[in-house]
């Protein structure tokens, strides 16, 4: 894909990876860029600071009315949508025991929310022959994340989802996305790092801890190669090999791992 002039939505668009795609899809010749985000204020900042060519929209990801006006509003507006970006998602910092509310969040935001944009977006894509959906499904989508149950169970629920989107509909045009980095330099990191989180500090210790632009980099270049899987650590390719060949090995690694950093709490 080529943005140069295109249409773009962006979920979770107000802060880390979602500001940073946002600002470099304008800066990649984008003739639109909606930002949408459950913090309305938050994500008119980022607007204003892109210029005339961003707009900012108040969503909530987990209503499907919602994300039907967006898409709905969007197309109304600018006529299209040629690249729908999915990329809002929550964490729990728990395992088995955080509650069912916890468990429903984490489902609705991190998978839910891409089906309703995907039968939202979809029809009007079909309708023009081609459109580009690019889902932020995380590392732990392909491999797991270590201190959060639900985050591992719904990001690999979002990879599935969009592997089958990705089977689905490549012939009548749509290409399908899943942008899947490791540890990033957001909010949502450093906050687990503060408190101590497992998950966190096991991101921290298993490769770099790139920044939100160095994520948008990889995803211009994986988009303009209409990738599926855009890994913005290469690495984590090699660690996908790995625990698809030796399961068991690679569950081993990772068990030394919690421990070693375990023991140095």
């Amino acid at each position: 894909m080529n943005l140069t002039d295109r249409i773009v939505v962006i979920t979770g668009g107000a802060g880390g990876i979602g500001a940073a795609l946002s600002r470099r899809f304008a800066t990649e010749g984008a003739a639109a860029v909606v930002i949408a985000d459950l913090d309305a204020d938050a994500a008119r900042a980022v607007a204003e600071g892109i210029g005339p060519v961003a707009h900012a929209v108040a969503v909530d990801v987990t209503d499907e009315e919602q994300v039907r006006e967006l898409v709905a509003d969007t197309e109304m507006r600018y006529g299209r949508i040629d690249l729908f970006c999915a990329n809002a998602g929550v964490t729990t910092g728990g395992g088995v025991e955080v509650d069912d509310a916890g468990w429903d969040r984490a489902w609705r935001v991190n998978v839910l929310a891409h089906v309703y944009s995907a039968r939202a977006v979809l029809p009007g894509m079909l309708a023009r022959g081609g459109g580009h959906l690019l889902h932020t499904c995380s590392a732990a989508g392909v491999l797991t994340a270590v201190g959060d149950a639900a985050y591992t169970a719904t990001k690999h629920a979002s990879v599935g989802f969009a592997e089958w989107l990705a089977i689905t509909y490549r012939d009548r045009g749509i290409r399908v996305s899943a942008l899947c980095p490791q540890g990033v330099d957001t909010p949502m990191l450093a906050a687990g790092i503060v408190e101590g989180h497992l998950g966190a500090r096991v991101i921290a210790a298993s490769g770099a801890v790139l920044t939100p632009d160095q994520v948008a980099d990889a995803t211009i270049a994986g988009l303009a190669e209409e990738r599926f899987l855009i890994l913005p650590h290469p690495e984590v390719a090699d660690y996908a090999r790995r625990r698809a060949e030796d399961p068991d090995g690679w569950q081993a690694g990772m068990r030394k791992l919690v421990r070693r950093l375990t023991l140095n709490t």
